[in-house]
């Protein structure tokens, strides 16, 4: 359901700004370091909006396998831990079998 949250932001979003770059169509003067240059407004707020993008979803990108390779070492630890100690995990242990079903009859 979170996900379907954030598609839609995502997609009013991206409505929002298509409309009030459509509306802002005129020529913008763009001063740089080395110059200035003149440039419709309407590609200046798009070409933001996807730069923007990039950004987020680069360093979402980044979070996402920094966040797998500590869930990767943090499985390794408790696999070690689990093999060291012979720790049965409380699902485990409650998993009935066969026998258990068939002495209680």
């Amino acid at each position: 359901m979170r996900i379907q949250w954030s598609l839609l932001a995502g997609l009013l979003f991206a409505l929002i700004t298509a409309i009030f770059a459509v509306i802002n169509v005129e020529p913008v003067q763009v001063n740089l370091l080395f110059g200035t240059f003149d440039v419709p407004l309407i590609l200046l707020i798009l070409g933001c909006t996807v730069l923007g993008a990039l950004i987020v979803g680069s360093y979402s990108i980044y979070l996402q396998y920094k966040m797998q390779r500590k869930i990767k070492m943090l499985e390794q630890q408790l696999a070690h831990v689990i093999d060291a100690t012979g720790y049965l995990m409380p699902t485990e242990a409650l998993v009935p079998t066969e026998e258990d079903s068939t002495n209680k009859i």
